[in-house]
């Protein structure tokens, strides 16, 4: 299982974590991370305003493995504060340093749950007291969730999830058999189209799905779809 900083990626249009970096500004925050589990891999994937040291820290540690902010964030449907949290030795591990690295524990995460199984997470810091952290909750709340949503459709979307995965995407025979399922054809009607046999269109569709690690042609469609290989019907 690999962590892998998308800010580090040299394509312009897609530097969400500048998107975060105004988050923090906006709301007074002192850090926010975007984190999302590719659906292939179990790879921990996203952008964060992070030190570049405490990213480097995390990451050689492991940490993504056990971090309660993402695990056990992503059981739930609602905003996760950090406090209900159990101090546990996972938690300690996470952050016995952070403060080393100036990282509070404070902090609050906000899941996103996607249409084809995807969760996104949003999480946000402040170092502070009890009483201004919930008044910061209670003025924010609303605009984080949204801004959840949008970076998570956003990032979704762009295809850049798939495009880390560091292996050969669908052929374009197999994206094109692939769009025409999700434009509603039936494999009859697509071997009519493309001029080969069903058992032809079946085999790419079959291939198609090994691929995208599904286990129907519906789920291979809505794979499809998430990671920017074919276009909603």
């Amino acid at each position: 299982m690999q962590l892998i900083d998308l800010a580090e990626r040299a394509d312009d249009e897609n530097r969400f974590d500048l998107y975060l970096a105004q988050l923090c500004e906006e709301f007074e925050l002192d850090d926010a991370s975007y984190a999302t589990t590719n659906l292939l891999t179990g790879d921990v994937t996203g952008y964060a305003t992070y030190r570049m040291d405490w990213r480097q820290h995390y990451g050689e540690l492991g940490l993504h493995e056990i971090d309660p902010t993402l695990y056990q964030s992503a059981r739930s449907v609602a905003p996760v504060d950090w406090s209900r949290f159990r101090r546990d030795d996972s938690f300690a591990k996470v952050f016995e340093n952070a403060r080393d690295f100036g990282i509070t524990d404070r902090g609050l995460t906000v899941p996103v749950r996607g249409p084809y199984g995807d969760c996104g997470l949003l999480s946000i810091t402040r170092d502070c007291g009890d009483d201004e952290w919930a008044k910061l909750k209670a003025k924010i709340m609303g605009n984080l969730q949204m801004a959840a949503v949008h970076i998570h459709d956003a990032v979704a979307s762009s295809g850049l999830l798939f495009s880390t995965l560091g292996r050969t995407s669908l052929s374009s025979r197999e994206a094109e058999i692939l769009q025409w399922i999700a434009m509603g054809k039936t494999q009859s009607e697509i071997g009519d189209l493309l001029t080969i046999s069903t058992r032809t269109v079946e085999v790419h569709l079959r291939s198609a799905r090994t691929k995208l690690s599904a286990l129907t042609t519906p789920q291979a469609v809505g794979r499809g779809i998430l990671y920017g290989i074919i276009e909603p019907g």
